[in-house]
């Protein structure tokens, strides 16, 4: 790793020459400056909020690093960024929201601004590339989201996995054998979502446990997609009575087109969404739903990474940190025990 005393050498300056420059704190002649610059761009050295605050200097800013894609339920994700900002300026920090999907080259560029004193990363994606920077350049961070390999790391997330079994348990106990799962568009499986792959496997493995039939079927969420996504689940397992939804765009389209097929819900087919609260109780019937303490992971997250701060400022070794919060299942109107006829098929 390249230290300050590597660019102080390179500059061809003194190693307190160098720190004066990044702190700030005397006056540095333009020339000397240009040169210091230089040897930061060669040597490819980015100077940790540890360093800055032991020279006496913090921006007490946060990077909030909250990529945008277009499949991406926006309500959830500015609430839980609202949060971080809250949160944060109980510290004194404000926070610095970046939505554009830079990859390991955003995070390594703020961190090598030096504007940010640490970094909180959303969207967090199970073999995420922008996890290995944060470890080589020992930038104090936190996740909001879990990767393979959290080692090292300080992660909040909701336990989607326990989430995805809840929706099996609830359906397995109301006597539905063929349940449909449908989820997200293709891209954010492509991409390795945390929250969507993490989801799938646990109602998998649970549905599995439970001797319940089920397929997964990847929807984009528009009226058109979530009526061919149906009409396939409906082609491949006529006798389907129960429908997982992790997509919030679909929600809406999947139950106007069960009774546009003949299906009232839920004495028909069963509904149980993976969304908050207020978006269950929108739609008539209410919806069973498996929702978390959104509001929760911003402020956890901000109590982690500013615990990451101190300890790079004392020149301390953080500690892990993982929580994953349980998820609660609501049961509303959407949800009944299975069709008689259904069972009757499956027993022939």
């Amino acid at each position: 790793m390249v230290t300050l005393a590597d660019v102080a050498r390179h500059a061809g300056v003194s190693s307190s020459t160098v720190s004066y420059a990044l702190s700030g704190k005397r006056s540095i002649s333009t020339q000397t400056r240009r040169r210091i610059e230089q040897a930061i761009t060669d040597l490819g050295y980015h100077p940790n909020a540890g360093a800055r605050a032991l020279a006496g200097k913090r921006s007490h800013i946060i990077a909030l690093v909250v990529p945008l894609h277009t499949e991406v339920y926006v309500p959830t994700m500015m609430e839980i960024a609202i949060a971080v900002t809250v949160t944060a300026r109980q510290y004194g920090y404000d926070v610095l929201l970046i939505t554009n999907d830079e990859g390991p080259d955003g995070v390594r560029r703020v961190a090598a601004s030096g504007l940010a004193d640490g970094v909180i990363l959303m969207d967090v994606r199970l073999d995420d590339d922008r996890v290995p920077v944060l470890r080589d350049q020992g930038t104090p961070a936190a996740l909001i989201g879990l990767p393979d390999d959290p080692s090292g790391l300080a992660c909040v997330d909701h336990d989607f996995a326990a989430a995805g079994a809840l929706c099996a348990d609830h359906l397995a106990d109301l006597g539905h054998r063929d349940v449909a799962f449908i989820g997200y568009g293709s891209a954010v499986y492509r991409r390795h979502a945390g929250y969507a792959a993490r989801t799938l496997h646990g109602f998998g493995e649970r549905a599995e446990q439970r001797g319940v039939r089920f397929l997964h079927r990847p929807c984009e969420g528009s009226y058109e997609s979530t009526a061919g996504t149906l009409a396939r689940i409906i082609a491949d397992r006529p006798a389907t009575t129960g429908f997982v939804v992790q997509n919030e765009a679909a929600i809406g389209p999947l139950l106007s087109l069960l009774r546009a097929s003949g299906r009232t819900v839920p004495e028909d087919a069963s509904v149980v969404a993976i969304c908050p609260d207020q978006l269950a109780e929108q739609y008539a019937p209410r919806l069973t739903a498996v929702t978390g303490p959104r509001k929760e992971l911003g402020p956890v997250a901000v109590d982690q990474v500013m615990a990451r701060i101190d300890a790079a400022a004392d020149g301390s070794a953080p500690q892990d940190d993982l929580l994953l919060l349980s998820p609660e299942l609501v049961i509303r109107e959407s949800t009944a025990p299975a069709p008689r006829r259904a069972t009757t098929t499956k027993e022939h």
